[in-house]
């Protein structure tokens, strides 16, 4: 009760207007959704929020053993789906760095022993799922590392014309795989099967998920689901994002917002460019795929900056954008903690931490606010966002609005995009009623009403 109490507290300082109350997550919770017949993904992800999880840096020992303890913590902040970095042994030849990069993996079928044994990954995961939470491998189907025993099987990766395995990018200590063959497909295939199967995790976030062929994701994921009919997946890719949705993927990356935020949080862009992304992406994207918001991630952390580098004093408010507007949150190891440093990619390095980090306790009351109202649920679960009229172009100021079983659930968000006070008339004809705000008081919301706002400050009623 602690961390509510100074949730609250440290909310109300903020001078954030949200939801009162925070109720308990159960481990074995499945949202309540009145007509499931047309959903399309797992019933337990509509209401998920999703956390990456770097093994290497959450702990000092770098360990699952030692990132078991974290388990607890991220169960009381209201995660669902612990995504797991690649942990499985790294090449040696031009590696990177002392430690090397998660995604130059040698063998897809072991455990790096710098995080520990497959003993210690399955305890870990074990400890996982009693909890009540789902745990999905980050999987790298595009390439090996260059001293994978699969560079010996001719034709399985791409080669130039000396016969010398290929790089892309500046990717330097990995090889392409070559999809044109057959062989390649059913091993890998096979080892996704391993960790389902043997291992059992719950599915997949698959790296740069664009630059492997759709029709291998199709016919894999359609293969697993088979046997696994509740597994989820994840693609990190954008511009692919209506292809790769169609059969293999429920989730993918919302690269294109990602930068907007940061933009608008520069002063780069304003709201009128949020808003013109969502039309868009309401006409390229089909409207069940769900998209994931997030704020940073590993690589933003160690290559663009912390989000403190790129949002400055907005980032509390982005941080309830990504609840607020359709989609799946997701939280990256150290933004519970109060990490402010980028992190090392191919080094040891740890987050920071910090006991009086207000942010972790916004996250608290953004996921208890996401798994109690049905308006926030993932695409055909939710409720569509509607677009505010204002009289002030800084502001975004939207509603999501969804008929309950026994009453409607509404979320109504008014958001200062700027680093200077603004004051704004908001149109809530239709929305009118008494609502509910984060520091326990009750809000009346008229049909026209007035609020003013501090820079970067945000208001979220709930009714």
């Amino acid at each position: 009760m602690k961390t509510l109490i100074n949730g609250v507290s440290a909310a109300c300082k903020m001078s954030l207007c949200f939801v009162l109350a925070v109720f308990a997550v159960s481990c074995s919770k499945q949202p309540i959704i009145k007509d499931q017949a047309n959903l399309r993904h797992p019933l337990w992800a509509y209401d998920a929020t999703i956390y990456e999880l770097n093994t290497r840096q959450a702990t000092p020992e770098g360990t699952f053993a030692a990132a078991e303890g974290l388990l607890p913590t991220l169960r009381e902040n209201g995660i669902d789906i612990i995504w797991v970095m690649p942990c499985q042994p790294i090449g040696q030849i031009t590696r990177k760095g002392t430690l090397g990069s998660y995604y130059s993996i040698i063998d897809y079928c072991a455990i790096n022993p710098e995080f520990g044994t497959r003993a210690d990954f399955e305890h870990f995961l074990a400890a996982a799922h009693k909890k009540g939470f789902k745990v999905i491998l980050d999987w790298v189907a595009n390439h090996t590392a260059p001293d994978s025993e699969w560079t010996k099987n001719e034709g399985w990766h791409y080669r130039d014309s000396l016969g010398n395995l290929m790089v892309q990018y500046d990717w330097t200590d990995i090889s392409k795989l070559d999809y044109h063959n057959q062989d390649m497909r059913d091993e890998m295939l096979k080892a996704m099967h391993w960790w389902m199967d043997t291992i059992g995790i719950d599915g997949f976030r698959c790296d740069v998920a664009g630059e492997v062929p759709t029709d291998f994701w199709n016919w894999a994921m359609s293969d697993l689901r088979l046997t696994h009919p509740d597994m989820f997946t994840l693609a990190e890719d954008e511009d692919k994002a209506n292809e790769l949705t169609e059969t293999a993927f429920d989730m993918y990356y919302g690269w294109t917002l990602h930068h907007i935020m940061n933009e608008v949080a520069q002063g780069k862009k304003g709201v009128q460019d949020l808003w013109d992304y969502f039309a868009k992406a309401d006409t390229t994207v089909r409207a069940d795929a769900i998209r994931m918001n997030f704020i940073t991630n590993h690589d933003e952390n160690s290559w663009n900056g912390t989000e403190q580098e790129r949002m400055g004093e907005a980032v509390p408010l982005f941080q309830a954008f990504c609840y607020v507007v359709p989609g799946m949150p997701m939280i990256y190891t150290g933004q519970l903690s109060g990490n402010h440093h980028r992190l090392e990619f191919f080094e040891k390095d740890m987050i920071d931490k910090d006991e009086a980090y207000a942010e972790a306790d916004l996250y608290h009351l953004l996921n208890g606010l996401r798994e109690r109202n049905k308006s926030l649920f993932s695409p055909e679960a939710g409720a569509p966002m509607v677009r505010i009229a204002t009289d002030n172009e800084k502001v975004f100021a939207c509603v999501r609005q969804k008929e309950g079983r026994w009453h409607t659930n509404t979320v109504i968000a008014v958001m200062n995009m700027s680093g200077e006070e603004q004051t704004v008339m908001l149109d809530l004809a239709g929305y009118e009623g008494t609502y509910k705000c984060l520091c326990g008081k009750k809000h009346k919301i008229e049909t026209a009403q007035e609020f003013t706002l501090a820079p970067w400050q945000f208001k979220i009623f709930e009714r």
